[in-house]
């Protein structure tokens, strides 16, 4: 599976037998995937999830060289006190995946609760800087690597989905900035973009939602195409091999990520005038 992804090489591979790797949301969906992969190919793992249950799950499942902390990263002293503790346990980073993340219901931003969009605001973007920030003296220390994990969503225009989107773009800015700053300390970063992968939390939206099936529907079907968990796992892990600056995931999306300047220009002025999607919109609205 591994042509799934589009990726741009760092430089160094990254061997992560006995290497620590911090990954946060590890408890299910891609986190819980990634952290059977790198498990597999020999990582020591440090797992952070607000699931206690379920985190307690994947470390029985996996056996040893797992360590697990429970903590919010949208609790910034929490989540900086779990990958403290961890590095304690694990001798420190030499990669960090920032791959915690939440989908809201489908809404415009008209009719939005405020409280749903900061929420949203503090695990997807503010929770990545949460993450990232208490590791990076360990990982600059060893000259390790860096993953934050953004979407297509970052630069497709979607209406109904603007918190998860401006998230996203944010989390998008953030890797490629750090990517710049630790580049003079010789420690990579990558920022990794997905379309739909299948997890619980997608399904709750695409799947048991009518208008989030709807607005998916308006995609062309290349772009419906659906990874599994797994298949994302892969592809992270493969990323953390290569050091990768960037990959992207499924591949159908990369001619619009290379011309999204072009691109979007064409898809902002088609949907704002399209009267399916007024409709939608309208549906979106009238659920206030």
């Amino acid at each position: 599976m591994r042509d799934l992804g589009v990726p741009l090489p760092g430089g160094r591979v990254l061997d992560v037998t006995d290497r620590a790797v911090l990954i946060t949301g590890a408890a299910s969906g891609i986190g819980h995937a990634l952290a059977r992969t790198l498990h597999r190919r020999g990582a020591v793992l440090g797992l952070v999830d607000r699931d206690e249950t379920a985190l307690a799950a994947v470390a029985e499942e996996l056996g040893d060289r797992v360590h697990t902390a429970v903590a919010d990263v949208a609790d910034r002293d929490g989540v900086a006190a779990a990958v403290t503790d961890l590095a304690r346990l694990t001798g420190g980073w030499d990669v960090v995946v920032a791959g915690a993340g939440i989908t809201p219901p489908p809404a415009t931003l008209r009719a939005l609760v405020p409280e749903e969009f900061d929420r949203v605001v503090a695990v997807n973007l503010t929770g990545v800087f949460n993450t990232v920030r208490p590791a990076l003296e360990n990982v600059v220390a060893r000259r390790g690597y860096v993953l934050v994990v953004s979407s297509a969503a970052a630069f497709a225009p979607g209406p109904g989905g603007s918190p998860y989107m401006i998230t996203k773009a944010g989390v998008e800015q953030l890797g490629r900035a750090l990517r710049l700053e630790l580049a003079p300390h010789g420690t990579d970063v990558g920022v990794a973009y997905f379309g739909f992968v299948d997890t619980p939390l997608a399904r709750t939206t695409l799947d048991d939602d009518p208008l989030g099936r709807a607005l998916a529907a308006r995609l062309p079907s290349p772009l419906r195409t659906r990874l599994t968990a797994d298949q994302a796992a892969r592809v992270l892990a493969d990323a953390v091999a290569r050091r990768a600056g960037r990959v992207l995931a499924p591949a159908a999306w990369q001619p619009w990520a290379l011309l999204r300047g072009a691109v979007n220009v064409v898809a902002d002025r088609y949907l704002a005038g399209d009267p399916a999607c007024h409709a939608l919109i309208r549906d979106l609205e009238s659920r206030a």
